[in-house]
């Protein structure tokens, strides 16, 4: 029974890993649609610019400079878009981010559920856990530094603390 201990406290470590990796998961996501929608409207603004007849006819030095710089932007952008590959970033993101928020939910479950079974039936499930893990953490993604900062600031701001855990807290500590 020695073990049960060090297994369940393998899970929560590995529960607070996937929260803070989801975290910085689905802000990187929020910061790659930003960019995606930026991509998509300039170029639509930009062209709008573009063939404005009022800039076309405009006397101000630099009219048809401009004019030029807006068609050539609204021609790149389009193109630097999907070279970068926004769109399959973000549904790479998004997938991983959703795979390390579920199984944030399964090394919590296995920690406070999971050690009441046997310990060959708890391990099994933390291996079993540990093997969709892999399987996420294989897919490469390297998540900047500076979501991974915004993750570990949101989370230690109590945003994902639950009302319910905050009760029992309360209760054990001989509160109301």
């Amino acid at each position: 029974m020695a073990k049960v201990p060090h297994l369940v406290q393998e899970c929560k470590r590995e529960h607070e890993n996937c929260l803070y990796t989801s975290t910085a998961l689905y802000e990187w996501q929020k910061s790659v649609r930003f960019w995606k929608r930026c991509f998509v409207v300039a170029p639509l603004v930009l062209g709008g610019f573009a063939g404005w007849t009022l800039l076309a006819n405009a006397s101000f030095q630099g009219a048809k400079a401009l004019q030029s710089v807006c068609a050539f932007l609204a021609g790149l952008l389009p193109t630097i878009y999907t070279a970068i590959k926004l769109d399959q970033s973000e549904v790479a993101i998004a997938d991983n981010a959703a795979e390390f928020k579920n199984l944030q939910d399964r090394f919590r479950q296995a920690a406070i559920i999971g050690w009441q079974k046997s310990f060959a039936e708890f391990e099994a499930e933390f291996r079993s856990i540990m093997d969709r893990m892999e399987q996420a953490r294989s897919r490469g993604l390297a998540i900047p530094d500076r979501f991974i900062k915004q993750a570990q600031a949101k989370v230690k701001s109590g945003v994902y603390d639950f009302d319910v855990d905050l009760a029992e807290e309360q209760k054990s500590a001989g509160g109301k």
